[in-house]
């Protein structure tokens, strides 16, 4: 699970930035939100351009050197703080997998080029470079003694290197390696509709015909028909081929229209969600952010959403929003629910000295200023 993230000049993040999902406290309820003494499920609120989808591009910029998987180099322009005058951004992150803590820094010039790279694991340095003194990386990986250590000029992650070329030996740090890189291979980040795109999990396009392909191939259409009549869209589905792609239909009484040129922003939104939510499912991922995730919801939908996705209890969930309705404690806890600006976040638990109770109406204390 990610732990922390500490972030200094990427985009508007000039000086550091820390994302704390470890600093929990006991609350008595909802306890699902909490694995491991971590946050499972988290949700953050903040005004526009205070930088929620920065920091969500922060967390996946990871995936752009460690994986081979969908990666959204445009996102990524303007790499670095425009008021900062150094030419690294630096990353810091941590990971828990049961008891074994992964720590892993770097500096990047750009999302392309990598200039050191640590990886720590339970306190011991398991792989370390610095491409501003030296192109020889050292590591204790059992199994990697063998590798060539001189990378010369080359930009490959000495991560991604070491895990594509290497058989390693069966021990604690190994094995601990494997499940960060297994973790970092099973992330996704996603945001809706207008800007339809997704980082990280698998490869491919987002597009609607892929949803179409994928709810008609895997025999899903009843099932999301059913979905959106719970949503309280009432509707009869059917699909046809056309030109290759299978394609969704709204079946009337006296005609049939195709699903996307009639559904609405939310029903669009719920598809991509349906869908979504199976490949996850059925696909091990582990680390999800999905901005804006209730941006054509309905306040009692967008709880309906969070339901489902607590109960994927083996995906760690991080989502943004900018609607209060959905800070309460019906639904998730005040240590889950964190209030961004431009220079901090921080869980509604650290932001008053009042004994947070489940019967508080926390969306109410909020607006009345109770976390200012």
């Amino acid at each position: 699970m990610l732990k922390r993230i500490e972030i200094t000049n990427f985009k508007n993040f000039n000086e550091k930035f820390i994302f704390d999902l470890s600093d929990t406290n006991n609350f008595e309820f909802n306890k699902e939100c909490i694995q491991n003494g971590i946050i499972n499920t988290g949700l953050i609120y903040g005004h526009n351009g205070c930088g929620k989808s920065n920091l969500g591009l922060a967390i996946f910029d990871l995936v752009s050197h460690l994986t081979d998987k969908n990666f959204a180099h445009k996102k990524y322009n303007n790499y670095l703080n425009a008021n900062n005058s150094d030419t690294q951004a630096t990353f810091k992150f941590t990971f828990k997998f049961d008891e074994d803590i992964v720590e892993y820094q770097y500096t990047k010039k750009d999302y392309e080029t990598l200039v050191n790279e640590q990886v720590t694991i339970n306190g011991n340095i398991y792989i370390n470079i610095n491409k501003d003194k030296s192109s020889i990386f050292t590591t204790s990986a059992k199994g990697a003694e063998s590798l060539n250590k001189d990378i010369q000029d080359s930009n490959i992650s000495i991560i991604s290197y070491i895990s594509k070329n290497t058989i390693l030996e069966k021990n604690i740090e190994n094995n601990v390696f494997k499940d960060f890189i297994e973790f970092v291979n099973n992330m996704l980040l996603y945001k809706d509709i207008d800007d339809n795109f997704y980082i990280g999990f698998k490869q491919g396009e987002a597009r609607h015909s892929n949803y179409a392909n994928y709810i008609v191939n895997q025999n899903y259409l009843k099932d999301f028909e059913s979905f959106l009549n719970k949503a309280e869209i009432k509707c009869k589905l059917i699909s046809r081929k056309v030109d290759e792609n299978h394609q969704l239909f709204f079946k009337f009484e006296n005609k049939e229209i195709e699903f996307f040129s009639i559904a609405s922003s939310g029903t669009r939104a719920l598809a991509m969600f349906y869908v979504w939510q199976k490949v996850m499912e059925n696909n091990n991922c582990q680390f999800v952010f999905i901005d804006e995730f209730d941006a054509y919801y309905h306040h009692n939908l967008s709880e309906i959403i969070v339901e489902k996705l607590k109960a994927m209890t083996d995906t760690q969930v991080i989502l943004t929003t900018h609607n209060t309705s959905n800070i309460s404690n019906d639904i998730l806890r005040p240590d889950c629910y964190f209030i961004m600006d431009d220079k901090k976040i921080t869980s509604l638990k650290d932001r008053t000295n009042k004994e947070l109770r489940e019967a508080h109406n926390i969306e109410k204390m909020y607006r009345a200023g109770s976390f200012e």
